[in-house]
């Protein structure tokens, strides 16, 4: 009985003396957390997609609210929220924010089924990494999409589907919050985020075949060859090539879309544009009226020049 009664003791005193040093511990090496960073959280969309470049939106929140006691938010975003969201926040930490163009992600390949025709039969593990690291693909092209959807499965916001027809990923304006998970899931490097541009029009090249242009047509017929001609045609310096492939740069666009109308294999796409107007066709019930008029007006002036010689010779 006294040895049970022993061991109760100084168990007791062991748990006793470990609550203290546990006390102090928590007392000394606090961490004490500025409130603001709960209320910046709670503001925040809470996707989480890292597409701030901050692990999550607590981490965010804690890089705004350092930034804010700096004096400047300059350089975060929350590509979710957007510009409402970043507003919200910025009325919360008492900062100001320069309104920040929205974003959206491109898939710059034009490789269908149509131009891109298949060269082999490929049987493994169905993600572009894996099929990536096999080598070229199912295709020619070493450069293009592959298809698999990686980037659909990054998605948290269903707002790109690989076409069936052509077998190429479609992002959807809309549903697109450029937070970039599709852009870190591609293994080749096809998707990039562009400015959505006014009333959503942008003008892209949309490949990244760095081949040579015999070597990049052979594979696809739509590939860009670097021929330049785009770049001869911008007046704006907008049109770089590099690797025997053409770049536009967003920033520098003013979407006169004069590059769109010389590429020759139609590499470069412009979105949203309105269709062209149809040039108005004369019908020929106009064409025989003019006709008639030039004939009637060539006849009275024939007739006048006759009335006057006459005159003349009387």
């Amino acid at each position: 009985m006294n040895f049970i009664l022993t061991a109760v003791i100084v168990l007791g005193c062991i748990a006793l003396i470990a609550a203290l040093i546990l006390f102090f511990c928590s007392k000394k090496f606090a961490v004490q957390e500025d409130p603001r960073v709960g209320q910046v959280t709670a503001v925040l969309p809470g996707a989480n997609c890292g597409g701030c470049g901050f692990p999550g939106c607590s981490g965010m929140a804690d890089a705004l609210v350092k930034a804010s006691d700096k004096g400047s938010l300059e350089g975060l975003n929350c590509p979710v929220g957007g510009a409402d969201v970043m507003s919200q926040v910025a009325d919360l930490l008492g900062m100001a924010i320069a309104n920040s163009e929205p974003m959206v992600a491109v898939v710059r390949c034009n490789g269908s089924c149509e131009f891109r025709p298949r060269i082999a039969t490929y049987d493994g593990l169905d993600t572009c990494a894996a099929m990536n690291a096999c080598g070229a693909g199912e295709t020619g092209c070493g450069f293009g999409c592959l298809g698999c959807g990686d980037c659909v499965a990054a998605c948290q916001f269903n707002a790109i589907r690989i076409n069936p027809e052509t077998g190429v990923p479609e992002v959807d304006d809309e549903k697109c919050t450029s937070c970039g998970a599709c852009v870190k899931a591609c293994p080749r490097h096809i998707i990039e985020l562009r400015k959505k541009g006014p009333k959503n029009r942008r003008v892209y090249v949309s490949c990244v075949n760095k081949d040579k242009g015999a070597v990049a047509m052979k594979a696809c017929k739509a590939a860009c060859i670097g021929c330049g001609k785009c770049l001869k045609e911008c007046k704006f310096e907008a049109i770089t090539i590099e690797n025997n492939v053409s770049y536009i740069d967003f920033n520098k666009c003013r979407l006169c879309k004069k590059c769109v109308e010389v590429c020759p294999t139609k590499a470069i796409h412009a979105v949203n544009f309105p269709a062209p107007k149809p040039k108005p066709v004369a019908s020929t019930e106009t064409v025989a009226t003019k006709e008639e008029s030039v004939a009637q007006k060539a006849t009275e002036t024939a007739n006048t020049t006759t009335a006057e010689r006459k005159e003349e010779n009387v």
